[in-house]
């Protein structure tokens, strides 16, 4: 299997080096550049090509959610995990608006935080389940506060499709969700792949994101 290509991206040395020293020991990962500005994030993905970019969200300059928007525009494959200390609903909202796959908080256990990587690494989103619940919360307002959209793509979507759809906004990985509905991990692929491809979207926040933006599902009270 190739290894991941991991570039980090933090402006405190020490949390920069430590991320690095334990990337480095996982025998699937490679800490392929490391950044210490959004501006200079920009310029090491551009170079490196990484696989999973692990972005710190405050920087000098140029912010971690700009320059996840920015790579996210020059390449749309780029998976971006938010690592931070802030868990304020701004933070949280503008980083997922901005294209990142996951927001971490930086007191994560490093079991998670590899995990994370690889899971991103195989197109998942990440987010802890405890600011899950906020962003959906968030989403729903938004939904909430303007006229109802026709949604015809959400028309072609199979039951099984939406029911999937309904568990990703649970927070809940492939595997998880192939264990609710006793499925294989490659069938809920195939099904994730299908409801890309009817809602013409490029990953699983996009499709989620298009999901409350049309109403099509149910505001969490």
């Amino acid at each position: 299997m190739d290894q991941i290509r991991v570039l980090i991206a933090d402006d405190h040395p020490l949390i920069l080096e430590g991320l690095a020293s334990l990337l480095v020991r996982q025998a699937d990962m490679e800490v392929v550049a490391k950044a210490a500005s959004g501006s200079e994030a920009i310029e090491r993905a551009l170079e490196s090509d990484p696989d999973v970019i692990l972005m710190d969200i405050r920087m000098p300059g140029l912010d971690g959610v700009e320059a996840t928007r920015r790579i996210r525009h020059d390449n749309p494959r780029a998976r971006v995990i938010m690592l931070t200390v802030y868990e304020d609903d701004a933070s949280i909202f503008n980083a997922i608006k901005a294209g990142a796959c996951g927001y971490m908080l930086k007191d994560v256990g490093t079991d998670i935080l590899v995990d994370s990587i690889r899971r991103a690494a195989r197109g998942e989103s990440l987010i802890h389940p405890a600011i899950a619940a906020r962003v959906l919360e968030e989403f729903s307002r938004l939904s909430r506060d303007r006229e109802q959209v026709p949604a015809d793509l959400f028309q072609q979507l199979t039951r099984r499709e939406v029911e999937i759809l309904r568990l990703l906004a649970e927070g809940l990985s492939n595997k998880e969700i192939a264990l609710r509905l006793t499925i294989s991990e490659k069938t809920v692929k195939n099904h994730l792949s299908s409801i890309f491809d009817k809602l013409q979207v490029n990953d699983r926040m996009q499709a989620l994101i298009y999901a409350f933006e049309h109403n099509l599902i149910p505001n969490r009270r």
